[in-house]
C-alpha cells in the first residue's frame, strides 16, 4: 500500500488533466495571495526602504564574495537547518514539518504527473509521499499540542483558536486526511476522506492572504539582510555586542572595569534560567 499511487484510483472518476489543473490553480492562489499580502502589508516596500536606510548608515562596503558567503550561511543555517530557533524542541518540530511538507508536495506532483496513472507507476514517490505526510503530522501535532507559546507558556487550552491558526490547522488537516484516505482506499469512507483532503488543501493554499504561509518567502531575505547589516556595521541602528572581558572594550567604556571589574562575573541565564511557566 505504501508504494502504490493513491491518485491512480481516481483516474476513472477524475481525469488526470483535472488533477493537473487543480495543482496549477493552487500555485496561482499561492502566488496571488503572496502578492496581495505584499501589497496590503507593504512588506516589500518596507524591506527595500530598510535596506536603503542601512546602506546610508553602513560603516564599510561588503564585497561581492562576502555577500555570497553570507548568502550561503543564510541558506545553510536559517533555511535548511532552522538554526535561528534556540529551543531545540521547536527546531526539531519545525524541521519535521518543513521537510515533511516539501516531500509531500513534490511527491504529490510526481504521482499525479505519472504516466500512465498506474498504481505501481511511482513506487518510490508513493513511499515518500506517505513518509512526508507522516513527518508533517509528527512535527505539526507536536508543535500544536506541546510547543506553541500560548499553550506551553501562557497556559491557554490547545483548542482555543484564532485566525492565525488557520495555516497550521489546514496544513495538519491536509496531511492527516491524505493519510486516512490512502489507508482507507476501497473502503466506505474513501470518498469522504478524499473530499476532506481536497477541502483542507484548498483552504491551505487558498488562504495564503490570511495565514502565515507568505512569511516563508520573506524569511530568507530578511535573514540575509540582517547578516548584511551586521557585516557593513549599520546593524539596523542597534548597538554592537561586546565581550565585556575584552581590554579594547574597557578602553571604549571605562565604566565597565570601574563598576564591574576587569573580569565581569557571569551574570547567569537570566530569564532563560527556567521555562516560562508562570501563568
Amino acid at each position: 500500500m505504501f508504494t502504490s499511487n493513491p491518485f491512480a484510483d481516481l483516474v476513472n472518476v477524475i481525469p488526470q488533466s483535472a488533477m493537473k489543473t487543480y495543482i496549477f490553480l493552487m500555485i496561482i492562489l499561492v502566488a496571488g495571495g503572496t502578492i496581495i499580502d505584499m501589497i496590503h502589508k507593504q512588506s516589500a516596500k518596507f524591506f527595500f526602504a530598510n535596506a536603503e536606510k542601512a546602506k546610508l548608515n553602513a560603516k564599510r562596503e561588503v564585497s561581492g564574495g562576502e555577500k555570497v558567503s553570507l548568502a550561503v550561511s543564510t541558506l545553510t543555517n536559517e533555511v535548511l537547518t532552522s538554526g535561528e530557533f534556540s529551543n531545540p524542541k521547536r527546531r526539531i518540530s519545525h524541521l519535521f514539518t518543513m521537510y515533511g511538507f516539501i516531500i509531500f508536495v513534490i511527491t504529490t506532483v510526481m504521482q499525479i504527473w505519472a504516466s500512465p496513472m498506474a498504481a505501481d507507476a511511482t513506487p518510490t514517490a508513493s513511499l515518500w509521499w506517505h513518509i512526508g505526510a507522516a513527518m508533517l503530522c509528527f512535527g505539526g501535532y507536536w508543535f500544536w499540542f506541546f510547543i506553541r507559546v500560548d499553550v506551553s507558556a501562557e497556559g491557554r487550552p490547545w483548542y482555543k483558536l484564532v485566525r492565525a491558526d488557520m495555516f497550521i490547522l489546514s496544513l495538519l488537516a491536509t496531511a492527516t486526511f491524505a493519510l486516512l484516505w490512502s489507508f482507507n482506499r476501497g473502503g466506505s469512507m474513501a470518498w469522504l476522506l478524499f473530499a476532506l483532503f481536497i477541502l483542507s488543501s484548498t483552504i491551505l493554499f487558498g488562504g495564503v492572504l490570511w495565514s502565515k504561509f507568505a512569511h516563508m518567502f520573506f524569511k530568507p531575505a530578511a535573514a540575509f539582510q540582517k547578516k548584511i547589516t551586521k557585516a557593513d556595521g549599520s546593524r539596523e541602528n542597534l548597538p554592537a555586542t561586546y565581550d565585556l572581558n575584552d581590554p579594547k572594550v574597557h578602553a571604549l567604556f571605562p565604566d565597565i572595569p570601574e563598576y564591574m571589574g576587569k573580569n565581569p562575573e557571569n551574570m547567569g541565564l537570566g530569564i532563560k534560567r527556567e521555562a516560562p511557566k508562570h501563568y
